[in-house]
């Protein structure tokens, strides 16, 4: 686990102006740092830098940039390759010289050109220099596990695992991509491959960018998809799994190996331990496996109607697990407010970042590794929404008539579904062959888009939507009869990368600690991709195959418990300690200098926030999951581009 940097330009940015870049990452890797320069056809040159994080091989031997031993490639890299010791095995006749992964990616390279990347299991952001063709080649995992953004203009590259390094690169220029803010202000993440910057990007899971300087200096990019999300699982769901007892009994074995390649280290590893079915499946495995009881990790909360800490502790005492709990108080978490910007590098809004920083600030005082359960909710059907989604395709074509007789006038420019229950003006409104599984009430949606250009169905208001960024996603890639097979899928490409993935790779990297996810490891993935969906979603129960295989571990009865979601409480925050610097942050003047916003509409809406509630222009919103991106932004925005 680490953070890289680099770029491909005709200009010369200077070793220790890398460096400089490199070092805002420190974070990500304490342990040792390099940069290199190097120079190659058309005039141009080539910078590659590293912060370690060392997690295998300690020794020097692990330093990037790493070199082939023929010298003909340098790679930096951040992440873990699972399949290291196979693909050692297969590269054998390799003159391997340390026992770190990323050699393997050299050897891999010099082996299968750049097919290599296709051999590679597990997660990582790649940066590969070839001397002989004069080509770099970016590569990101295919879960989405490790960032990896770009800026490509006036004809070169500049790449980092985060913003922060192409944000202090000579001349960048700090511009705001406005296009971007109402679906961050609706999703509460700004998702790939768009960034909070203009020009700046995000390759996207399972992407390999190519970037050749040839002999008439130019640089010539292409980019392409080695491994397709929609395409994998079209294709492999026409193979499905017909018997039951055998799903279960390859996805218990497929998952078994996943966990033991990840508990493959040669520092201090742990688990997170919530409770629930994914992380006490995965912390169950990992005991069987283990020679001594691991170590595991669970945060609790002094409200009693939040504190899920007794069930991991009861999960814990039955595996025989060296446990650690730690109560957080509201303080705790309320301080961790002003390092947001710091290490959530552009605007991120979900608050169970929060806790999550908590949770790895506890692991990190015992391990340097630890493994989580993400990701057996968008593969096996675990989410609440789900349900709903099943539901909504059920009423589609009652919601459809709703509609249709929702329109009739009632006079004064209201309509008969202005009155309708808040349920039933959602399934009505939910019209859109495109985005049929992200049903949701519409005012947050307008509320979103009206914070950047107004209320007011104006000509200015109408081009802006015309230009920005859709705020639903479109679903025209799953071609699948079944909602829910639908969402899960945009969930695994959109959800679990941008947000979840995101989430636990910037709390955990705060304090140097590197996260394993065994559900999310590409065997399991493809494997869920053949199992029936009676098989994960089973007469209304959620996760049913998982649930029967932690059941072989744990009993249920330890397991059993609604859904509970890992939180902050911000809307509290937002009308009590943070109140005064909320409303100066959306007091007409400062909006008006910023520029950014619609003043008037943004103003009244925050002031009506913090003065009524919820209870606004729309009973039962619930207007904080608006309010607090809005916050978060603006303490990025100020730190980021004001420098204050």
């Amino acid at each position: 686990m680490c953070g890289i940097c680099g770029y491909i330009a005709k200009r010369v940015i200077p070793r220790e102006t890398l460096m400089e870049m490199n070092d805002t990452m420190r974070h990500r890797g304490p342990d040792d740092a390099g940069a290199e320069l190097y120079e190659t056809r058309g005039g141009y040159t080539v910078g590659f830098a590293q912060r370690r994080l060392a997690i295998r091989d300690l020794s020097a031997l692990g330093h990037q940039p790493m070199h082939s031993a023929d010298g003909r490639i340098s790679v930096v890299f951040n992440g873990e390759i699972y399949n290291t010791a196979a693909l050692k095995e297969e590269l054998s006749a390799y003159p391997f010289r340390s026992s770190c992964d990323t050699e393997v990616i050299l050897a891999a390279y010099l082996t299968w050109g750049e097919e290599f990347v296709s051999r590679l299991n597990g997660m990582f952001a790649i940066a590969l220099f070839d001397r002989e063709t004069a080509t770099v080649f970016l590569a990101r995992d295919r879960m989405g596990k490790k960032p990896l953004y770009y800026q490509q203009e006036n004809g070169e590259i500049l790449f980092a695992s985060t913003l922060t390094p192409i944000m202090t690169a000579p001349g960048f220029a700090r511009e705001i991509d406005r296009r971007v803010l109402p679906r961050y202000f609706y999703h509460q993440y700004i998702h790939a491959p768009e960034t909070i910057f203009a020009g700046v990007y995000q390759l996207m899971p399972g992407e390999l960018l190519k970037a050749v300087c040839n002999g008439f200096g130019e640089m010539v990019v292409e980019k392409r998809k080695y491994w397709d999300l929609p395409e994998r699982y079209e294709t492999l769901s026409k193979e499905p799994v017909a018997d039951y007892a055998e799903g279960k009994a390859e996805l218990k074995e497929l998952l078994h190996t996943a966990v033991k390649e990840r508990m493959a280290s040669d520092v201090p590893l742990g688990l997170f331990l919530s409770g629930g079915y994914d992380s006490s499946l995965v912390a169950a495995i990992a005991q069987e496996i283990s020679d001594v009881p691991v170590r595991t990790f669970a945060v609790g909360f002094e409200e009693q109607e939040f504190d899920e800490s007794g069930a991991a502790e009861a999960v814990a005492a039955h595996l025989g697990t060296k446990h650690t709990t730690r109560i957080i108080t509201e303080r705790e978490m309320f301080d961790l407010v002003e390092s947001l910007p710091r290490y959530f590098d552009e605007p991120f809004a979900d608050p169970s970042q929060i806790p999550t920083m908590l949770v790895s600030e506890t692991a990190k005082r015992d391990v340097t590794v630890a493994l989580s359960g993400d990701g057996g909710d968008e593969l096996f059907c675990g989410y609440n929404i789900y349900d709903n989604v099943a539901q909504a395709q059920r009423l589609d074509a009652a919601g459809a008539l709703a509609d249709l007789v929702g329109r009739i006038p009632l006079g004064g420019g209201k309509k008969l579904a202005d009155r309708y229950p808040f349920k039933v003006r959602v399934v009505a409104d939910n019209r859109d062959r495109n985005t049929k599984t992200q049903f949701s009430s519409r005012t947050y949606m307008e509320a979103a888009q009206s914070f950047v250009c107004g209320a007011s169905e104006s000509e200015k208001k109408r081009l802006f939507l015309e230009q920005a960024v859709p705020v639903k996603y479109p679903e025209e890639r799953y071609h699948a009869a079944d909602w829910q097979v639908i969402r899960m899928l945009l969930d695994m490409e959109t959800y679990l990368p941008s947000d979840i993935l995101c989430k636990v790779d910037r709390a955990s990297m705060k304090y140097s600690l590197e996260t394993r996810c065994p559900i999310l490891d590409t065997r399991v993935v493809e494997y869920s991709f053949r199992l029936p969906q009676s098989f994960k979603y089973r007469n209304g129960e959620k996760k049913a195959i998982l649930k029967d295989f932690a059941g072989d571990y744990i009993p249920r009865e330890l397991l059993d418990r609604p859904k509970q979601g890992f939180g902050a409480p911000v809307g509290k925050w937002l009308r009590g300690p943070l109140q005064k610097e909320l409303l100066e942050l959306s007091s007409m003047s400062y909006l008006t200098e910023q520029g950014i916003f619609d003043p008037e509409y943004v103003s009244k809406f925050v002031t009506d926030f913090v003065l009524k509630g919820d209870a606004g222009p729309a009973t039962g919103q619930n207007y904080s999951v608006i309010v607090w991106p809005f916050y978060v932004f603006q303490k990025w925005e100020r730190a980021w581009c004001r420098g204050k």
